[in-house]
């Protein structure tokens, strides 16, 4: 083609094309085929990356399963059970083995080998059901005992006293590690402080008045002679070996039954009445305390929906769930699958902490009402502002709605619904079923 070249246009006319005419066609032809290379080569290059290079990081063992903290009460409750075991066989060997370095340098160390064992034991039984509860005076508790079993296992240096040893060292550095998990303080009722409190002080006024009286008393001597008088008595035990022997001892000892009595059953009474409860709440679906705080890792279900069943069936073989609903007969229901429920307003901030939203990996809402959505991720959004939290939107009008309060994504069943249905009736695959086009808010909507 010369400088001067016909160039054919629609209509069947010709033009003459000069130089620059013909120059700005190579020029736009040679831009396509780049344009098109280049864009063709980062395709390739992305699709390449995605194949061979990973850019996320895949665990090959999750550690915070085995250091976090329900790891760390269960070991604290094996060592209850090996202690309890150790104790009674060396209180059934009268006199155990002093075999071990610390033998010859504590002092009592065969009543310490004798008896620590038992002792300890009833110590880190109540210890761990705080830490169960993730209390923290239980924490302090635990890593103030913990220190003093480690002592009998160098008192007696036995083979079957060396897993309790191990165990020990490797708690204590849990206990350490995991300190701020353990936060909940003791929450007690004004009753049952007053209980406490009551029990407390009628052992302290029978001790000192045993101790004052002690003249008045056959076998009553020293101070450990007051406490144990003042322990058999409240218990109504009474084995003889000391007994008073004037009226002012006696009117004494009398008084000491009536008010121990009395403050012992009401101590029982306020700390058994909350379990008793805690078991009726579980009788109608509800998740205890105890059960809420080892909580950990775990994704809120929001309301319940249509979704919800299959929602759970997806989830159930990787993370911890629970389903916080206000709906009794569906929690009832969900807890005889063994699903974990709160029965609860699921817009409620105090149920979502409750709930233990401050330790979850993610909260799912999805209930049949949008609105009510919207509250939900406003609460769940205020009482854990970094939580992931996908939505799923019942009308397709609504969509943004549900971003602009705070969901990180959201999803249209409906609409993934329907592009299933069109694909399937034109005989297409649904390979890219989940392809959508993401807008500028992160949130994730249907193909247009």
């Amino acid at each position: 083609m010369t400088e001067q070249e016909s160039v054919p246009v629609a209509g069947g006319t010709e033009r003459q094309a000069g130089p620059v005419a013909r120059s700005g066609f190579i020029f736009s032809v040679s831009n396509y085929h780049t344009v098109v290379e280049e864009t063709s080569g980062t395709q390739r290059d992305t699709a390449l990356e995605t194949v061979f290079y990973h850019t996320d990081s895949v665990r090959f063992v999750h550690w915070r399963q085995f250091s976090g903290a329900k790891p760390t009460v269960v070991l604290s409750g094996f060592i209850t059970v090996l202690t309890f075991v150790t104790g009674l066989s060396n209180l059934s060997k009268g006199t155990p083995p002093l075999d071990g370095p610390l033998a010859t340098v504590l002092p009592g160390a065969t009543a310490y080998a004798q008896f620590a064992g038992v002792i300890f034991a009833f110590l880190l039984g109540v210890l761990t059901l705080g830490l169960q509860r993730r209390k923290r005076v239980a924490w302090y508790g635990t890593v103030g005992v913990l220190p003093g079993l480690a002592l009998l296992p160098l008192i007696t240096f036995r083979t079957t006293d060396i897993p309790m040893l191990v165990l020990v060292l490797l708690t204590l550095p849990l206990l350490v590690w995991n300190r701020r998990q353990f936060d909940q303080s003791l929450d007690l009722s004004p009753l049952q402080i007053a209980a406490l409190s009551s029990i407390g002080g009628v052992g302290m006024y029978g001790t000192v008045g045993s101790f004052a009286l002690r003249g008045q008393f056959t076998g009553l001597e020293t101070w450990p002679d007051a406490v144990y008088y003042v322990i058999v008595t409240i218990a109504t035990v009474g084995y003889g070996d000391i007994t008073p022997v004037t009226a002012e001892a006696r009117w004494f000892s009398l008084s000491v039954i009536v008010l121990g009595t009395g403050a012992f059953t009401a101590g029982v009474g306020s700390l058994v009445v909350p379990a008793i409860e805690s078991r009726m709440a579980a009788a109608v679906g509800n998740m205890t305390a105890s059960e809420l705080t080892l909580l950990e890792d775990h994704v809120l279900v929001l309301g319940y929906g249509d979704l919800t069943e299959s929602l759970l069936d997806e989830l159930a073989a990787d993370v911890d769930v629970v389903v916080v609903t206000p709906d009794t007969d569906v929690a009832t229901r969900l807890e005889d699958e063994a699903v974990n429920v709160l029965t609860d307003d699921p817009t409620d901030e105090a149920a979502l902490r409750a709930a233990q939203i401050g330790a979850a990996r993610g909260v799912v809402v999805g209930t049949r009402d949008d609105a009510r959505d919207v509250l939900a991720i406003l609460a769940a959004r205020k009482a854990n502002p970094d939580v992931r939290i996908v939505a799923a939107a019942n009308e397709r009008k609504h969509f943004d709605k549900l971003q602009e309060v705070g969901a990180d994504e959201v999803i249209s069943p409906t609409a993934i619904g329907g592009r299933i249905l069109g694909r399937s009736v034109l005989g297409k695959s649904t390979g890219s079923l989940f392809e959508t086009d993401t807008d500028a808010d992160g949130g994730t909507g249907p193909e247009s």
